[in-house]
């Protein structure tokens, strides 16, 4: 049975968060709220986010894009698949149509884990910490880069003994190396059960308006964003069994219209055997 914290430990928590929010400098989950049309955003991020309009307008395409595909992914998943376990890392702002919305719109019952290390994330877990009577939403303060953390502290409301959805949705841009972005999604993914499916999106470098774009945001101040090679995200699924259509434009992973769209970012599902 889970228990609710105090008052007291809530007040703490919220104290501790607030002290280390810096609203003067541009901050990613803002910015990217600033794109999305969310009002949990200050000047430094709308002045960021503007610069970048100016050089990638299409940036607030690739920012809705990416939403949409959440929605999609999680249909399927939850839909097509039957999961019932989602564990979100690095999930940002709460929008609209989170993962714990759409997949409990699906099934009522399902579990959603959200995992950040970022205080103004954090700050917002109470809007995130909200659930259907049948199914759990929780909320865990970890770094992605500490994957058996991670997963212990997801086992207290997750059951890995049976199939779980990892979500990395425009997370592992944060990473400069590909080589340790790799090795820490292989270590997320090794302690999952047979079964459980790796749902991913991200920035690619595919043009030299996005490639500029990012080079400025990286100097605003923000936690840079590194773009990946279309080859090197693919490469994240490396041994695990790729849903149709595989990694594609992520417009084009499942789409709901005939719309032609385009983003420079890619997208895929893939099953751990």
């Amino acid at each position: 049975m889970q228990t609710r914290p105090s008052r007291r430990d809530t007040d703490a928590v919220t104290d501790d968060l607030s002290a280390r929010l810096n609203v003067e400098v541009p901050h990613s989950a803002r910015v990217w709220n600033y794109w999305l049309g969310g009002k949990d955003n200050f000047g430094p991020d709308r002045a960021v986010g503007e610069q970048v309009k100016a050089v990638f307008p299409e940036i607030v395409d690739a920012a809705r894009q990416t939403r949409a595909f959440l929605g999609r992914a999680v249909t399927f998943l939850a839909g097509e698949q039957g999961i019932r376990q989602f564990l979100d890392i690095g999930t940002g702002l709460p929008t609209v149509d989170n993962t714990h919305e759409v997949a409990q719109r699906v099934a009522p019952d399902a579990k959603i884990v959200y995992v950040d290390n970022d205080p103004l994330v954090l700050s917002h877990a109470r809007a995130l910490l909200t659930s259907t009577p049948e199914g759990v939403t929780t909320y865990i303060d970890k770094n992605l880069k500490d994957a058996v953390g991670v997963i212990e502290e997801a086992k207290r409301t997750l059951d890995f003994s049976q199939p779980v959805a990892l979500m990395l949705l425009g997370v592992m841009g944060h990473v400069q190396d590909p080589a340790e972005a790799r090795a820490i999604v292989r270590g997320l993914v090794a302690q999952l059960p047979p079964g459980s499916f790796l749902t991913m999106s991200d920035g690619t470098a595919t043009s030299e308006r996005v490639i500029e774009s990012h080079r400025q945001y990286n100097e605003s101040g923000a936690v840079p964003y590194h773009l990946r090679e279309v080859a090197d995200f693919t490469a994240f699924f490396d041994g695990l069994d790729l849903v149709e259509p595989g990694v594609v434009p992520i417009p084009e992973w499942r789409p709901a219209t005939d719309e032609k769209i385009t983003v420079d970012g890619y997208a895929g599902v893939a099953r751990k055997p």
